[in-house]
């Protein structure tokens, strides 16, 4: 592995542990990549940038399963952007399933079903994190990475030092993490990250 796949592990690895610094700076190097391989295969930009959110928080809740010996950073992301893609299309049914169709069908909508069910208890999971958040932290995830605010954008709108906001972010995420570990959203359980890894 060259040296800039190194620091970019140990960027993962140091946002995982909570720094916002190395969540931006991991950010900043893939999301181009990540929105590429996501615009190229689902042909939307507002999707394929729904995607690129998905990787990057999925990135967040298990950076710590990653191993650089078993493969790059860039295959790792590109499992999980293309396993999110081939999600939303199955769920909006621009996947045609072939062959026996009594069969297919009763697969296609057990997937489904089973698609649904997690992502539900995804979004439960990270509201449920969220709201765990004493309410600086709070507003300060929400703003930096759900409604893509710079920190120094929501520094100026509230009046507070720079270095106060990273603070809420820094712990916000470390706490969410906490909270996400405690339900076993962390753990390398899905066939993505098994892939990578190989």
């Amino acid at each position: 592995m060259n040296r800039g796949n190194d620091s970019m592990s140990d960027a993962l690895r140091e946002m995982c542990g909570g720094s916002v610094d190395a969540f931006d700076r991991f950010y900043a190097r893939y999301a181009p990549f990540v929105l590429q391989i996501a615009h190229r295969t689902l042909g939307e930009r507002m999707e394929a940038e729904d995607v690129c959110h998905d990787v990057f928080l999925e990135a967040l809740r298990r950076g710590d399963s990653f191993d650089p010996g078993r493969g790059s950073i860039e295959a790792w992301l590109a499992v999980m952007t293309r396993s999110r893609c081939l999600d939303r299309l199955r769920r909006s049914k621009r996947i045609v399933q072939t062959g026996e169709p009594e069969l297919k069908l009763a697969h296609a909508t057990a997937v489904a079903a089973e698609e649904d069910a997690v992502a539900r208890l995804e979004r439960e999971a990270l509201r449920h994190a969220l709201g765990s958040l004493p309410a600086e932290q709070r507003m300060a995830v929400i703003g930096n990475y759900f409604d893509a605010e710079t920190q120094r954008d929501l520094s100026d709108r509230w009046k507070v030092p720079l270095g106060t906001v990273k603070s809420w972010i820094r712990y916000g995420i470390r706490n969410m993490r906490k909270q996400l570990e405690k339900h076993g959203w962390n753990r390398e359980e899905e066939n993505g990250a098994r892939e990578v890894n190989r």
